[in-house]
């Protein structure tokens, strides 16, 4: 039977870069075949051209054997090709049935929506798939996996054959993730031909049938789970071996950096999103803050770091109140922060570069001289970073915005971790990177912690979490529902935490944990 997708030669240049070079690709049916590849290799421009986002240099596209050309993602969905994306394209006001129609709608002989024919089959789909949402139900009321089913029903009503996953676990806990894995080998069985994008080299192994690596736009080399395991891949992705194991000693926590006290956070509708949260952060410490993303950790993070006022509580930093101070200030005080959204809290995108490296500091010697920039410190500064940081750009002066999104999160990370700080917010900091890059940034946190600075980890990773903190605290719907010892935690207490289980209800975890790689 040959294969139901086919890309031959595919070919993608943009200025200065050669994003996809003569990739060859096939998909069979039935089928789930990964894609790794670090940073900035190709996978996300390959399937933008593959859903009709991007158009190809050269090379071509068949499906079931039938070159076809995609102009638009309308072009991939009539071919029998779907995306489902890492953030979800749904309208939280909207009913499930209402969403997956959209674009589609019927009118009855009266000229209204029919929407009882597609609430059935919606409910067909989802009976048929072991999907199991509620038709009439509104996305706003819906945990996170299951608002991630409905993004698969759409593609299913439209009669998608080939499905892309481009990071689905992202914003799910262990236990979504699972069965989420269940679905998509499901939809496997029942011969739906699945692309998979992770970086998680444990969910490549747990659900892929076949893998395929890219690494600097070229396909690098093709194996299977029973033959490959982390560590191979991981050298595949990169090029050289990698320690996927986050080394580190005990922590050896000193006097408090940060103490918090009932804090409230409200939003931009003046939603409560923190509620009387209390916690502090010590000198030599990481405090890692788990929880699916969207509950509070956002906007405690912006209040901690000057960019939204608090309407309650208190928040002290090194003794100094700073619950309503500016960023300036608290950059002033020793503070670093790595956010959460990079390009519009971390980054200058039309500025090059160099001058992103020192927002931080371009005020001060020897970037500044007397009321100039010195511009030779400033270049200097930036070819050292970007050597250290393996930041891949045609050169400093290249604006940042031109960048991946990783390569621009190494442009924050190296700003932040190059200057003396006291405390460290890094919200999401590997968001985007290779295992390379990880493997890099985390030995970096840790130095930091053994040099002394308290540092905050904000992260949807609960792999990243247990490994790197020395203490868990577990964020639901604007609190702190428990403080747990990194050291006896279990992934699958933390993840019920996450979930909203009521930690009294949980048999609390009490036996030193085994390691267990972050990726």
């Amino acid at each position: 039977m040959p294969p139901i997708l086919q890309l031959t030669n595919i070919t993608k240049r943009f200025p200065g870069v050669l994003a996809n070079d003569h990739i060859n690709l096939e998909l069979n049916q039935g089928e789930i075949l990964a894609l790794l590849g670090e940073n900035g290799a190709g996978k996300t421009t390959l399937m933008n051209i593959l859903y009709g986002l991007y158009q190809p240099d050269e090379g071509q596209i068949h499906v079931r054997g039938e070159e076809i050309t995609v102009h638009s993602p309308t072009d991939a969905i009539q071919a029998g090709i779907g995306m489902v994306h890492q953030h979800f394209m749904l309208i939280p006001v909207f009913t499930v049935t209402e969403n997956v129609m959209l674009g589609l709608e019927e009118a009855n002989k009266l000229g209204f929506l029919n929407r009882p024919k597609a609430a059935a089959r919606v409910h067909d789909i989802s009976e048929a798939y072991g999907l199991e949402v509620e038709a009439n139900a509104y996305v706003r009321d819906l945990p996170v996996g299951v608002q991630q089913r409905v993004e698969i029903i759409k593609l299913l009503y439209r009669n998608a054959e080939i499905l892309i996953f481009d990071e689905p676990t992202a914003v799910l806990t262990p236990q979504e993730a699972d069965e989420l894995f269940k679905i998509m080998r499901s939809l496997a069985e029942q011969g739906k031909s699945i692309i998979f994008i992770t970086h998680k080299l444990r969910e490549v192994l747990d659900v892929a049938d076949r893998i395929v690596v890219i690494r600097r736009g070229a396909v690098v080399g093709e194996t299977t789970p029973s033959e490959a395991d982390k560590n191979r891949l991981a050298a595949m992705m990169v090029g050289r071996a990698v320690q996927l194991e986050v080394e580190k000693s005990p922590a050896k926590p000193g006097d408090v950096i940060l103490e918090v006290k009932d804090l409230e956070v409200t939003d931009d509708t003046q939603q409560v999103m923190v509620e009387q949260v209390s916690f502090s952060v010590r000198a030599g410490e990481i405090v890692g803050l788990a929880g699916v993303q969207g509950n509070g950790q956002t906007e405690l993070v912006a209040a901690l770091t000057g960019l939204r006022r608090p309407s309650g509580g208190s928040i002290l930093l090194l003794g100094e109140d700073t619950t309503n101070a500016n960023p300036r200030f608290i950059t002033e005080l020793g503070s670093a922060h790595v956010p959460e959204d990079r390009q519009k809290d971390g980054l200058v995108l039309s500025f090059p570069v160099k001058d992103n490296l020192v927002l931080c500091t371009y005020y001060r010697p020897p970037f500044a001289k007397r009321v100039n920039l010195n511009q030779s410190e400033i270049n200097r500064n930036a070819d050292h970073l970007i050597e250290q940081f393996d930041i891949r750009t045609p050169s400093a002066e290249t604006n940042v915005g031109s960048l991946s999104g990783g390569n621009q999160q190494k442009v924050i990370i190296a700003r932040e971790f190059s200057r003396p700080i006291h405390f460290l917010v890094a919200s999401q900091p590997t968001r985007g990177l290779d295992v390379g890059s990880i493997e890099y940034i985390h030995q970096q946190i840790v130095k930091k912690r053994d040099e002394g600075t308290a540092i905050l980890l904000v992260s949807p990773e609960l792999d990243e979490i247990m490994e790197l903190s020395d203490q868990i605290a577990v964020m639901y719907r604007g609190k702190i529902v428990a403080f747990v010892d990194a050291e006896i935690a279990t992934k699958e207490y933390i993840g019920l935490l996450m979930a909203g289980i009521k930690p009294e209800t949980i048999p609390p975890p009490t036996r030193k944990r085994a390691v267990e790689a972050t990726f």
